[in-house]
Order: structure tokens, then C-alpha cells, then sequence
């Protein structure tokens, strides 16, 4: 059985192929699909045979065609949350995942499995939901079966959550948005690739759904914050960053046209995740990770 996942250098991708390891011995061909040759050599080192890592373009259908051909699963994580100038949530988010759908469909791909994020909705007014929600939409219209994991803020190795969390408790004092009283339920980044994989080589499983799988306990980032430091024997003092003040120098920064931190990753970043995580690890059968093990697996990576 043959499963591309593209977007292999990610985080997600290499907890997909680090999770995925014994299934590789056990007759699954995983095929690491990057954009660059630094990508490439990044994650070479992590697949034996008969593994192997290729380069594609999203613009190039024929490289695609022939990255897919003989694929029982395309595992497709896309995105951004900070734009660059040369990748915006529009080409990150929904024409990698068109390119990726029309390319299945000419190749046979059995099923097609897409990371998302919590909060996706095609008619939100906030651009990064937007276009999570416009990708969704393709990949549900295609007409290949499908599994659409929606998660919030991941924690774990090589995660963007256990570098923001090491940060915070580094020096004593965490400066955190509106005092980090916003709702988070982090997710630990090996249970969404035990997801995916799950979902990707056992066709049934989460057949045409779209889950929000999310961590076991919602709390306040700055219980999160200084629940880590505990766990490391220290102390942290959470200072505020007001939020709308900050909203207001991003707008500014928009209107001069600067990529990067926008209001549209202030939003993201200070939703309230408030869901009950049991739902989507029934439909999955996977059994998620403690909150204290993902943050002792994130501060021992950081």
C-alpha cells in the first residue's frame, strides 16, 4: 500500500512518518512529498526502504500525476498561518489543495485525507479560516472518499506551540495576549498522525467526515504556560499584552501592505477551543495523550 503525504517536512509530516515507521515494515510504501531539496534532505535521513522522498510542485500536474500514480492515500497537509510574500493563504491553503484533488482523481487515489484547523468556515470573514474552509469544501466535492481533521494548536516535537511554550517559560515572566485568558485545547502532534494514518490506510474509518480533534482538557494559556513551568520546577510571571491595542498596530501594518503577523493570526491565535474531544477519537479509535506528557514532549524538543 502506497500513502503520499505531502507537506512531509512539516511538523504533522514527520510525526505521520516517525508514527508510521511500523506500518512501513509491515508492507505500507510511504512516499514523502516536499517542495524543496533542502526539505528533502531534511526528512531523507528519517525513511528507510522502501520509503522514499520526491519533489513536487503544486503547479506542475504532471510531477503530481506521477508522485500519486499507484497511491491507495494521499495524506495532504497544507497551509500557513503567517503569509510570506511568496506564499498566501489562498496558495497555501486552497490552490495546493485543488492541485492535489484534480491530480487524485486522474490517478485513482482511494482516499484523500486533509489537515485542517479548528474554526475552518468558507464563510468566515478571517482569511485563514476562510480558505481552511474553501479547501475542505474541494476536498468534500471531489467525489473520493475523504477525512477532514480539523485541530487546534499542536503540541510536541518540532510543533510552533512547543517553541512558543519554551519561549514563555524561558526567562521567569510570559508576556502573553490579553493576559492569555483565551481558551486553548492543545492537541499532541503524534495523535493527529496516528489520526491520519488511521484514516488513511483503513478506508472506512472516518469515511466522509469532517472531525474536530482536539485535546483532552480546554484551559486558559496562561494555566497552560504555567503548567509547564511546574512541571520543570519553575516559576513564571504572566504579564498582558493588550489585545486591542496590538489588533491596532496590525492594522496599520496591513494598510502599509507587511506580510507576517496580521489580525487575521491574532484572531486564530486567541479563539476560545472549548469542544469535546471524545466524538472524533471514537470515530478515529485512537486514545489521546495527557496534557502533561505533550507538554513534557514539548519542552524536551524545544
Amino acid at each position: 500500500m502506497k500513502i503520499v503525504v505531502t507537506g512531509a517536512n512539516s511538523a504533522v509530516g514527520q510525526a505521520i512518518l516517525r508514527c508510521g515507521s511500523p506500518q512501513a515494515a509491515a508492507s505500507v510504501k510511504f512516499v514523502a512529498a516536499v517542495r524543496s531539496q533542502r526539505a528533502a534532505d531534511q526528512i531523507r535521513s528519517q525513511l528507510s526502504s522502501p520509503n522514499e522522498v520526491i519533489r513536487i510542485s503544486y503547479e506542475d500536474p504532471g510531477i503530481l500525476d506521477s508522485a500519486f500514480d499507484g497511491a491507495f492515500a494521499v495524506i495532504h497537509l497544507p497551509g500557513i498561518l503567517f503569509e510570506r510574500p511568496d506564499s498566501t493563504y489562498e496558495q497555501a491553503n486552497v490552490a495546493s489543495t485543488r492541485s492535489v484533488v484534480e491530480s487524485a482523481k486522474r490517478s485513482a487515489v482511494r482516499k484523500i485525507v486533509l489537515a485542517s484547523a479548528t474554526g475552518a468556515d468558507e464563510a468566515s470573514r478571517n482569511r485563514y479560516y476562510r480558505t481552511k474552509g474553501e479547501a475542505e469544501a474541494l476536498v468534500r466535492a471531489s467525489g473520493l472518499p475523504y477525512t477532514v481533521l480539523r485541530a487546534p494548536l499542536l503540541l510536541g516535537p518540532s510543533t510552533a506551540g512547543a517553541a512558543a511554550l519554551q519561549r514563555n517559560i524561558s526567562g521567569g515572566r510570559a508576556k502573553l495576549i490579553g493576559g492569555g485568558r483565551h481558551l486553548q485545547q492543545p492537541l499532541y502532534v503524534d495523535d493527529l498522525a496516528r489520526a491520519a494514518l488511521a484514516s488513511a490506510t483503513q478506508e472506512p474509518v472516518a469515511r466522509n467526515l469532517t472531525l474536530d480533534l482536539v485535546g483532552p482538557v480546554s484551559l486558559p494559556e496562561r494555566e497552560l504556560v504555567e503548567r509547564a513551568a511546574r512541571l520543570l520546577g519553575r516559576n513564571v510571571r504572566i504579564g498582558s499584552i493588550p489585545k486591542n491595542l496590538l489588533s491596532l498596530v496590525l492594522a496599520i501594518r496591513q494598510r502599509i501592505g507587511k506580510p507576517g503577523f496580521s489580525r487575521d493570526v491574532l484572531e486564530v491565535i486567541t479563539a476560545d477551543t472549548r469542544l469535546d474531544p471524545q466524538p472524533a477519537a471514537c470515530k478515529l479509535g485512537i486514545q489521546l495523550t495527557g496534557i502533561d506528557e505533550m507538554i513534557q514532549a514539548s519542552l524536551g524538543s524545544a
